[in-house]
């Protein structure tokens, strides 16, 4: 069911690779509830994923672009407005990535080479399309920001690696330019912790199904999908949430919040059996 929350609304989506990325499902929904869209990611992107199949799809447009790059930053958000005639209403950033977790290097062995480029695309790139943004006024008064972050940015998770940094850095760039971009245009700023969702990017963390199935029977409403997590993204992209800026929500069915369950404990009991 849709409701046309976002009609007239023009948003910038980062990220979409494939059906199995969170950005697709989320561009999807956002064009269903009646947005004009724009999607991007990587030359590489594009050649492994099937971003211009799912844009021909939604009749979005798409422009290629590395988010770590501020001069290609700066084309995209010129060429946004200018394909969807106007500011941009709302953005999405979806974009992590690791190779000390794609090439298994834990934490105590960590290529300070591969963490500068985790921090460079999982956390700077945010910075710098922000910094980009408002230096170029390119996002209507009142928009929206949203960028997708994990738990671990707020707990020791084995093997999770040096992402995990990454995202605690996005959060807290994300709480200082909720403050900046609301003083000057109103602009909200925040972060969606979404639950164990199987991904390209997950399926390199070892022992993601196992942990996925924990969080699944720890939260009380279990894990949430990348479906519920695409209207959530509609929520905070749309005029109904005008005052929700600088928050890091926790779309996990309230694994985040709960400690322990009778489910979670039978889980444990079965897992020690097999």
């Amino acid at each position: 069911m849709t409701h046309n929350l976002l009609c007239g609304k023009r948003g910038l989506i980062f990220g979409v690779m494939d059906k199995s990325s969170l950005a697709w499902h989320i561009a999807k929904q956002c064009a269903a509830e009646g947005a004009d869209l724009v999607l991007t990611n990587t030359h590489e992107a594009v050649q492994i994923g099937s971003v211009c199949e799912l844009a021909e799809s939604i009749n979005a447009e798409f422009i290629e672009c590395d988010a770590t790059e501020p001069q290609q930053l700066e084309y995209l958000l010129k060429e946004t407005q200018r394909l969807l005639a106007g500011k941009i209403d709302f953005v999405l950033h979806a974009v992590a990535q690791s190779q000390n977790l794609r090439r298994h290097r834990t934490y105590h062995d960590t290529s300070y080479n591969y963490f500068a480029k985790t921090i460079d695309t999982s956390a700077m790139s945010f910075h710098k399309l922000m910094q980009t943004a408002y230096k170029n006024d390119a996002i209507a008064n009142g928009g929206s920001i949203v960028a997708l972050t994990y738990i671990a940015s707020e707990r020791s998770l084995d093997g999770y690696n040096d992402i995990a940094d990454a995202k605690a850095m996005l959060e807290s760039m994300a709480r200082n330019w909720g403050r900046i971009y609301g003083e000057r245009n109103s602009v909200r700023v925040n972060t969606i912790s979404q639950s164990p969702t199987e991904t390209r990017a997950s399926r390199g963390f070892d022992g993601f199904q196992k942990f996925s199935q924990l969080a699944d029977n720890l939260a009380p409403l279990g894990n949430a999908t990348p479906q519920e997590l695409a209207t959530l993204c509609v929520a905070m992209f749309s005029d109904y949430m005008p005052k929700i800026t600088m928050q890091n929500i926790h779309n996990d069915g309230g694994y985040s919040k709960t400690a322990l369950t009778g489910k979670f404990i039978d889980f444990w009991e079965s897992q020690k059996k097999s």
